[in-house]
């Protein structure tokens, strides 16, 4: 029987390797982690509108029932094109193909402290050590909390409306905290920069309606315990700085035997494989993808899930015997969630541009089908998102309680 070897459990991981299983080919998925994490929704775990255990699912879950899916808990150490395989805690294993879907990280661009002193927001783990860290400031003293965001794209602006929206149901609660403030820092003079001017506009102002504070055209370049220097050598204070500064591939995409391209990203073929490995895959956040037109596309969930399924088809393909196909992406859109009751979305290949509560529901619609890759309860989703608009309940729990959970009700829990 043909075995593939997927490295990292991402949307693309796991697009590509549950694809194979449902055609009955062999598939081992190696992951630090037990559970696939969705990463659109880590800033909600981050500012307690959800717990953890709600956007990560356990990969036992995902793949209970495919005896020929073989799950394997460690961390990637090395990979090896050449023989189509990868090393993780000491174990080789090695395949017929080998796809690699290790994701990313943050990029710090070498900015001083930044690594030590800031918090990314790239795993579950990080956004339960952001929100361990912003609930012990709120519960043990009795100083604001001022937040410090670096980053002017989806996660940047949908994390500092968060916080906007916090420290307001903060001060109707007469709670110290509400006087901090939510600073959003970008290095170009538009927020959302992929974005239309006109949804720049629209998330520049319902940040500032919400209470955030901009700083745009100016860089970050120190960050320290107690906060960060810009560029105009202005300084903010905040013990709580938010990366969401850039994303490069994680560091084992560099130990193959191809060159990392921009990025520290695996540049890849048409067909999704990586340039002299024909058995060799790179989707999702380790891997520069084009479209049919030879544009780089987007570090976007829609892509890595399409690139995934994408690239179990060509092998899929190629076991058959056949030609494997150019990898084709359908534009779904690109959309943000700027609070509640505001949304921007430019959905489809031309674009169209809406914003409030049509917006929302793009964002809704967008989301679920991700997630529908990855969670079986996607009208639980569903309701709680519609929930989302009606309920300040985040500001209470960091106060004195726990998240409102998302009933996946799975009888399996992820260890995080």
């Amino acid at each position: 029987m043909t075995h593939v070897v997927v490295a990292g459990a991402g949307l693309g991981g796991i697009a590509c390797a549950h694809e194979l299983a449902r055609k009955g080919v062999s598939v081992t998925i190696v992951d630090r982690n037990d559970y696939h994490q969705f990463q659109p929704l880590l800033y909600q775990v981050a500012t307690a509108q959800l717990p953890a255990a709600d956007v990560a699912r356990p990969l036992a879950t995902i793949f209970e029932g495919f005896e020929n899916v073989r799950v394997v808990r460690a961390e990637i150490s090395t990979l090896d094109f050449a023989s189509l395989s990868l090393t993780a805690a000491g174990e080789k294993i090695s395949g017929d193909y080998l796809v690699v879907a290790a994701g990313a990280r943050a990029n710090f661009f070498g900015t001083p402290g930044a690594e030590e002193f800031s918090f990314p927001l790239y795993s579950v783990a990080d956004a339960e050590k952001l929100r361990h860290h912003v609930s012990e400031v709120l519960r043990g003293e009795h100083d604001p909390l001022d937040v410090v965001i670096v980053g002017g794209g989806p996660t940047g602006v949908e994390t500092a409306g968060a916080f906007a929206e916090l420290f307001t149901a903060l001060r109707k609660m007469s709670h110290p905290g509400g006087r901090g403030e939510a600073w959003l820092i970008n290095h170009g003079q538009a927020l959302l920069a992929p974005f239309s001017e006109r949804s720049h506009v629209y998330a520049h102002d319902k940040l500032i309606e919400h209470g955030a504070k901009l700083r745009l055209g100016v860089g970050v370049t120190a960050v320290d315990a107690g906060g960060v220097v810009l560029s105009d050598s202005t300084r903010i204070d905040s013990r709580t700085v938010i990366w969401a500064g850039g994303e490069s591939a994680a560091p084992v995409a560099a130990t193959g035997d191809a060159k990392p391209g921009p990025g520290g990203r695996l540049d890849v073929l048409a067909d999704l494989t990586v340039p002299r490995f024909d058995n060799v895959y790179a989707v999702g956040d380790v891997a520069n993808i084009t479209d049919v037109d030879g544009k780089t596309l987007p570090q976007l969930g829609s892509v890595a899930q399409q690139a995934g399924t994408w690239a179990a088809h060509n092998i899929e393909l190629t076991i058959a015997g056949k030609h494997r196909k150019v990898f084709q992406y359908k534009d779904k859109g690109i959309m943000a969630m700027i609070g509640r009751g505001a949304a921007v979305a430019e959905v489809g290949a031309h674009r169209h541009q809406v914003q409030g509560p049509l917006a929302f529901a793009a964002w809704l619609g967008v989301h679920a089908a991700l997630l529908s890759g990855a969670h079986s309860k996607v009208d639980a989703f569903l309701s709680w998102a519609w929930d989302y608009f009606d309920s300040d309940h985040a500001a209470i729990v960091e106060c004195h309680g726990n998240p409102k959970r998302i009933a996946w009700a799975d009888d399996v829990k992820p260890t995080i």
